[in-house]
């Protein structure tokens, strides 16, 4: 309670200082940062899910939601949350303006949301600053997420062998992420010449011959880590080991930058740099460099124009990358303390120094023939 009690004072702040007598959720995302990680999907093809949150100025907060879900939304979802609910006919939830005039029954005229509803006011902006600041508990749940993935992605990895097709690896990769609880929202498999055309590889029925890379996305109670590893022949580790240890220091600038009141636009400048001192100028315009992650697999991205600041205590998913590699952890910058979160123990490593620290990246590893 104590987490919820914190995030809604976030929010009451931010209605008033917009003059809105209340906030209305409906993504996933913000009602699992709300909640402490409760979700509200039923499909999760759809980004809105069957509830909508509402949080008033004056400090009060409901659970909206139609007759089909709000029984187990009360029992269930929402349960010692002591949200106040507020139910209608699934006929009448059809409409979308149907939610909002519920809650302006209850809070005002003037309501702010996160999802295009009529009649309220954008507000996505400003809840994503108001949840960027990651307090303990979150941080205690994103060690734990993050050393699952750790170590599920490599147990998958190290049992990867030549000729299995990127089909079969993204499948292994889905099941070994349901296997901690959580949701593999991003399996991308590339292998051999693929790798090098395409920084998205999503898996096809190519089967591996030298080099395979995986990119796995996970979730679980709303938070989100990414990681990136390589397995090789000796033949594939020959022709990409020492572009691995270039991007690996590009990875290194960027968490060195990666600084309380840092911008976005000042972090893709420190990418660009990096790039260019070991001797591959202008591969940062082949694909992003990532960003701080927490209910979004990137809250925002760094860009050049971008003007979003670092936050005292984020998470970040840097994924730098030379054709044909990446390397790509979620790290946890807790008041200027950097710390690797979902490394793969036993898995080879490069090092590299960031803010004074020494921190492991992932290096290829080779398997034997």
């Amino acid at each position: 309670m104590r987490e919820l009690e914190e995030k809604q004072e976030r929010l009451v702040r931010a209605a008033k200082e917009s003059g809105l007598d209340g906030v209305l959720l409906a993504t996933h995302h913000n009602i699992a940062w709300l909640t402490g990680g409760r979700s509200n999907r039923v499909d999760a093809s759809r980004e809105i899910g069957t509830a909508r949150l509402l949080v008033t100025a004056d400090g009060r907060r409901f659970v909206l939601g139609n007759a089909i879900e709000m029984p187990r939304l009360v029992d269930e979802v929402l349960g010692g949350l002591d949200f106040h609910p507020i139910g209608y006919a699934w006929t009448d939830d059809q409409d979308p303006a149907c939610a909002v005039s519920a809650a302006r029954n209850v809070a005002g005229d003037a309501l702010g949301s996160d999802w295009s509803l009529p009649g309220t006011v954008p507000f996505e902006p400003q809840i994503a600053r108001a949840r960027a600041l990651l307090i303990q508990p979150e941080i205690d749940r994103y060690r734990a997420l993050g050393a699952d993935a750790g170590r599920v992605v490599g147990d998958v990895c190290r049992a990867l062998v030549p000729g299995q097709t990127e089909r079969e690896i993204a499948v292994s990769f889905v099941h070994a992420i349901a296997a901690v609880k959580a949701r593999a929202i991003v399996t991308l498999v590339g292998s051999d010449e693929r790798i090098r055309r395409y920084r998205h590889p999503v898996a096809t029925d190519a089967p591996w011959r030298d080099v395979v890379l995986v990119a796995v996305g996970a979730e679980r109670d709303g938070l989100i880590v990414s990681l990136s590893r390589i397995v090789a022949t000796a033949a594939g580790a020959a022709a990409i080991e020492s572009i691995t240890v270039k991007t690996a220091s590009v990875f290194a600038r960027l968490l060195d930058s990666t600084r309380e009141g840092t911008s976005g636009a000042q972090l893709f400048e420190a990418a660009s740099a990096g790039y260019c001192e070991v001797g591959v100028p202008g591969e940062e315009r082949l694909h992003h460099q990532g960003g701080p992650a927490g209910y979004r697999s990137r809250e925002w991205i760094a860009h050049p124009r971008s003007q979003e600041l670092v936050q005292a205590r984020q998470a970040f998913a840097w994924n730098p990358s030379i054709t044909g590699t990446k390397v790509e952890d979620t790290v946890l910058l807790r008041d200027g303390q950097l710390e690797s979160i979902t490394l793969t123990k036993g898995w080879p490593s490069i090092r590299i120094e960031a803010q004074g620290q020494v921190i492991e990246t992932p290096a290829v590893l080779t398997i034997d023939m």
